[in-house]
């Protein structure tokens, strides 16, 4: 073998062992949290960036910050499960959704569009994108098809125009449920199942669907469970709310009195029954207790009765029990009191749906809801009206 067989074959051998390495090459562990680097031509250092989650009223909430540096900035943090939010940054109009979730997220960030910021680095946010590029489609057919209605003169085309957005309405309607059913194996469409639940008028039967018809892998995870329990959560609120409307029979409880007895709501069913939801710490419930106590007195002998369920049993008080008795003897309340001691989690409050307080029900003797929440002079007058 001569000296330039010798060095091919040796290069051949290097060249083989190289090929194998990079083949045995290990793949980057997935981060334990999330890991968001981004770029941001044009902004300059010390700009604030934000990841911001939905908060009550339509404001959003800051999640977690970074400061730009050399048109760079990066998120680091974890979260128990993907979370539905939106990027934005301090002197740039607008804010870009995304799902956070932890794993590497690359985000290429436009301050003079943000609507062109681009997400990658996971699947989800890879669908995401198309998701919010087809409502944009839409949204501009409408536009469209609106300014059309607004602008012709000709009936005909107003009429197609009118029936366009009614078309539009509809596609965009199932668009979410579309993304359901042809990526069932990842989680965006729980993603969706989830921020749509947040929605008082969700079609709980329809998401219920979907969420059954995703891969078992991505159903039997954390976050699948989570959301499932949500719906289910969400399910029972609504029937708690049906069942107290006016016009249905008030639901049946039982509950512990002060002095440790059982006492059921048929139990104390008069004429006219007020079910009144307060607390030894409801500032609004004490000023409004002289108001019930004159209504009481008035209108007892003729018929009226009163239970009173108390919501007591917050961490803020040091014993909520003596808490509760002292205002039943302070406020002079005489009726009828029930409570578990339990704050909002109490069983009845929980029945009853009951978010806030002071909040009551008024029953017709045959424990039927006639009206809800009245107070001051509206809550005398319709007891007088039922008894007078």
């Amino acid at each position: 073998m001569n000296a330039l067989q010798l060095h091919m074959k040796n290069y051949i051998a290097l060249l083989l062992t190289l090929v194998l390495l990079a083949s045995c090459k290990t793949e980057e562990p997935k981060p334990e949290g999330y890991v968001i680097s981004g770029t941001a031509p044009g902004l300059y250092n010390g700009i604030r960036v934000f990841l911001q989650a939905p908060g009550e009223r339509g404001r959003k909430v800051n999640m977690d910050t970074a400061i730009v540096m050399n048109e760079a900035f990066k998120f680091e943090g974890k979260v128990d499960n993907p979370k539905l939010w939106s990027i934005s940054a301090n002197s740039v109009n607008g804010s870009m959704p995304l799902i956070v979730e932890n794993d590497v997220i690359t985000i290429a960030f436009d301050k003079d569009r943000i609507d062109n910021t681009v997400i990658t680095g996971t699947r989800s946010n890879e669908l995401l994108a198309n998701y919010y590029a087809d409502l944009r489609e839409l949204a501009n057919k409408r536009a469209k098809s609106i300014g059309q209605f607004r602008t012709s003169d000709d009936p005909a085309v107003k009429k197609q125009a009118e029936q366009n957005v009614v078309n539009i309405n509809l596609e965009q309607s199932k668009l979410p449920f579309k993304y359901m059913s042809e990526y069932k194996e990842d989680i965006f469409p729980l993603v969706l199942i989830n921020d749509m639940l947040n929605n008082k008028d969700a079609d709980l039967n329809k998401l219920a669907a979907a969420l059954d018809g995703l891969d078992s892998d991505v159903k039997s995870e954390g976050f699948g469970q989570m959301v499932s329990n949500k719906l289910e959560t969400i399910r029972k609120q609504r029937a708690a709310l049906s069942a107290t409307e006016i016009g249905n029979k008030a639901p049946e409880f039982t509950a512990p009195t002060p002095d440790g007895k059982q006492l059921a709501l048929n139990d104390v069913l008069g004429k006219v029954t007020i079910v009144d939801f307060w607390a030894a710490w409801c500032g609004p419930c004490r000023r409004e207790n002289p108001n019930v106590v004159k209504v009481y007195e008035k209108y007892h002998e003729k018929g009226l009765e009163i239970i009173g369920v108390s919501l007591d049993g917050t961490t803020r008080q040091k014993d909520p029990k003596a808490s509760w008795l002292k205002a039943i003897e302070q406020d002079n309340l005489t009726w009828h009191q029930v409570s578990n001691l339990s704050y909002f989690n109490d069983p009845v409050a929980r029945k009853y749906n009951i978010s806030s307080i002071p909040a009551t029900f008024i029953l017709d003797e045959n424990g039927v809801i006639v009206a809800k929440n009245l107070r001051g002079p509206q809550l005398e007058a319709k007891i007088a009206e039922m008894l007078e």
